[in-house]
């Protein structure tokens, strides 16, 4: 009995050190990077150095080479480009995509921006009534003898009731990616989308569409959402409303090369296992792509540096990715996975930060073992604020992964303001606060230290 009761003191006293030395080095990393942060000057070199960087451009080429010289300055164990193949579609001049509403012959000039992945107007332009709908399935019952020769207006705003602005989004995004198609089916000759935003502003917000070959490919642009109600209204009170929008886009090429850009810290007693922290390289083509998603890249930069300077090692060995091409086509992600499955590799967890550089909540993890041992040591994180973690988690880039890692994380920073900057002109690194971003960085360092040792 005597034994047993040792057993037992001993086991308890392992455990409570093992959670004091948790806690110290929570706050050292958490110390180190509010101090001494760099993640918020890498972001400004970035953005200011490079500014947007939609995949197979040259500023993208920038990118790529400021992001790898940035990881060997900070000497990690090792850094390396990995090749990958990307689409580059090019907008064109800004200045001549134009929209109007015309209602009785007087033209009211509205902010747009073509969707990216979208062709160009004739050189001068679309007008034509306008149809406003709210779905596809209003869009169907409408039919092509009211759809025919007519641009469509799909205006289905994001659900504002949704705390999770995440979720909102993913309740409207489907008349972005996959309008033109659908409006296409009924003879319309273009279409114009509400911004996915729960902002009411003028900023217009591009995203990703996609053509699906068995239709004609009609011309598609985001409208703002102050433009977008002006529109409706226009339509409400005069249903021979017109609009007229002209875009000089260029033709999709398919064969740029392009990089993953990775960096990492070697793992001591399981080196074989991998974690894994990445964000996207690439942005769409306006603005400085500042919160979507520099944010992440440097935050997962952060995390390796965090690491080094504090001398900490850690069991697993760390990895910092940054994915090319996430915005258009994910070919970053496909081809990381692809090469890990190739080489054998042992991913235990992939971490993606791609959801702006706000305050930290918490995070989302995939794996229910995982998942049960980061929740009972929650409480480390409490005093910080990142303290939510919930089951279920992943990302866009980690995706591919999901038959080679065990667990797939998804850092959640605070949501609410995300999506007045996504896609816009006005997401730009004076956006950004530097202690939210820093904050972020902490969290994901510290989830990871855990991991380590897990």
């Amino acid at each position: 009995m005597n034994k047993f009761f040792i057993l037992l003191f001993s086991l308890y006293c392992f455990q409570l050190t093992a959670q004091t030395n948790d806690t110290a080095v929570i706050k050292q990393i958490t110390d180190e990077v509010l101090l001494n942060g760099k993640a918020y000057s890498d972001l400004r070199d970035l953005c200011k150095k490079v500014g947007n960087r939609i995949s197979g451009s040259p500023q993208a080429e920038k990118a790529v080479e400021l992001m790898y010289n940035k990881m060997k300055g900070y000497g990690f164990d090792s850094v390396w480009l990995q090749p990958v193949m990307v689409p580059r579609w090019v907008r064109g001049s800004k200045q001549t995509e134009i929209g109007k509403i015309i209602n009785e012959n007087k033209p009211y000039k509205v902010n747009i921006l073509a969707l990216g992945g979208s062709v160009s107007t004739p050189k001068n332009g679309i007008t034509a009534n306008v149809i406003e709908v709210k779905n596809f399935e209003e869009l169907k019952s409408l039919g092509k003898e009211k759809i025919a020769g007519k641009i469509v207006f799909f205006n289905r705003p994001m659900d504002p009731t949704h705390i999770s602005t995440g979720s909102a989004y993913g309740g409207a995004v489907n008349q972005r990616g996959r309008g033109a198609t659908e409006a296409a089916k009924y003879g319309a000759i273009g279409v114009v989308v509400r911004s996915m935003t729960l902002a009411h502003d003028e900023f217009a917000h591009t995203g990703a569409m996609y053509y699906n070959d068995s239709f004609p490919k009609i011309p598609a642009c985001a409208i703002s959402s102050n433009h977008a109600d002006a529109l409706s209204r226009s339509i409400k009170q005069n249903n021979q409303t017109q609009f007229y929008f002209n875009l000089n886009c260029q033709n999709t090429i398919d064969s740029v090369l392009s990089y993953n850009v990775i960096g990492q810290i070697n793992g001591t007693t399981k080196a074989k296992e991998i974690i894994l922290v990445g964000g996207h390289l690439d942005s769409w083509d306006v603005g400085e792509g500042a919160h979507d998603d520099g944010a992440g890249c440097v935050q997962s930069i952060e995390v390796l540096r965090l690491f080094k300077t504090l001398n900490l090692k850690p069991q697993r060995t760390l990895r910092a990715v940054l994915f090319m091409n996430e915005e258009n086509g994910l070919r970053g992600g496909i081809k990381y996975a692809e090469l890990a499955a190739l080489n054998k590799e042992n991913h235990y967890a992939a971490i993606e930060t791609d959801a702006g550089g706000f305050v930290p909540r918490g995070f989302g993890i995939s794996d229910s073992t995982v998942y049960k041992n980061m929740a009972a040591k929650a409480y480390l994180f409490r005093n910080y604020g990142w303290d939510k973690i919930d089951l279920g988690g992943g990302g866009a880039d980690i995706g591919p992964l999901k038959n080679n890692c065990k667990a797939l994380i998804g850092y959640v920073p605070d949501s609410q303001r995300y999506f007045d900057y996504h896609h816009t002109e006005n997401d730009v690194f004076e956006a950004v606060n530097e202690r939210e971003l820093h904050l972020g960085a902490a969290a994901i360092g510290s989830l990871v230290w855990l991991l380590c040792n897990d």
